[in-house]
């Protein structure tokens, strides 16, 4: 009798923990869901965008819209303006509008007025678009009219790396294609070929004027001049000097940390750490240290 009960004894444990070992097979306990990550927005970008926004209000809330014929016939003149002036021809000019602002009709166009993508840099003076790029919150220049945004184009290019592409003639925009990728205006390795289809397709070299051998040289004398002078104001340049191992700069209308901070490559936070500053305020004249 005890050798039964023994052996119902061990039966009912040994079912008593295969049914527990069932139970906790079958409900496993749960992981915790990591959290989603979701980056901040940056503030200061934000808040500048906002501020550049409200003072484009007029023209942003009645936007014109452009198809691209008459994104041409409204440019054409000022392109052609700009090729007498400096050599860089009208096609070249117009082709890049059209690609770099989705022929006028892009964020940037519209908001900053800025056609041509072209981004700030340590000697930009004036008001500032932040937005995604080749980077997070790109620095793009803001211009009053599509004009200044124009004649900033060709500004921009009388720039040391770019003087080669002033020695090629007026109309030759398969050479000034070329030319400007090998210079590093644009990282797309298809911007060649983008630029001269887009002439080609719309006609645009219609607008390209050849010159003789003696306006060549006077242009040339006269550009070659300016890049010169744009050389020798840039090494001067007030806004960034050196003092006893110290980059400077000098707060100028429409600065803000943020803005300083992306020309130089650093974070709001370690600009102020450079500073020992506590808090976001400063003031036009004020140099601050942008790096060692």
């Amino acid at each position: 009798m005890n050798k039964i009960a023994y052996s119902l004894l061990l039966i009912a444990t040994l079912f008593s923990a295969c049914s527990s070992r069932k139970k906790t097979l079958a409900t496993p306990p749960r992981t915790p869901e990591k959290p989603r990550y979701e980056p901040k927005p940056n503030i200061e970008a934000r808040r500048n965008n906002e501020r550049v926004q409200k003072e484009n209000q007029q023209v942003i809330s009645a936007p014109v819209t452009y198809t691209v014929a008459s994104y041409i016939e409204r440019f054409k003149s000022i392109a052609i303006k700009e090729m007498n002036l400096y050599g860089i021809p009208a096609s070249v000019t117009l082709s890049q509008g059209l690609l770099e602002s989705g022929f006028g009709n892009g964020e940037l166009a519209r908001i900053a007025n800025n056609h041509f993508g072209i981004k700030c840099t340590s000697d930009w003076k004036g008001r500032s678009y932040y937005k995604d790029d080749d980077r997070p919150d790109d620095c793009f220049r803001v211009y009053n009219n599509p004009e200044d945004s124009y004649r900033d184009h060709s500004e921009f290019l009388k720039r040391k790396r770019y003087a080669k592409l002033f020695e090629l003639d007026k109309n030759d925009y398969v050479g000034w294609a070329y030319g400007l990728k090998a210079a590093g205006y644009a990282t797309n390795p298809q911007y060649p070929q983008l630029i001269i289809n887009t002439i080609k397709r719309y006609t645009l070299d219609q607008y390209d004027r050849p010159e003789g051998e003696i306006q060549k040289i006077k242009r040339e004398d006269r550009v070659f001049t300016e890049i010169n002078r744009n050389v020798a104001k840039a090494t001067k340049d007030s806004i960034t000097r050196t003092i006893q191992g110290n980059r400077l700069h000098t707060v100028t209308t429409g600065d803000t940390l943020y803005n300083i901070s992306k020309r130089y490559g650093l974070t709001v936070d370690e600009l102020k750490a450079l500073n020992n500053m506590t808090d976001n305020n400063i003031r036009i004249g004020q140099q601050l240290i942008v790096g060692r």
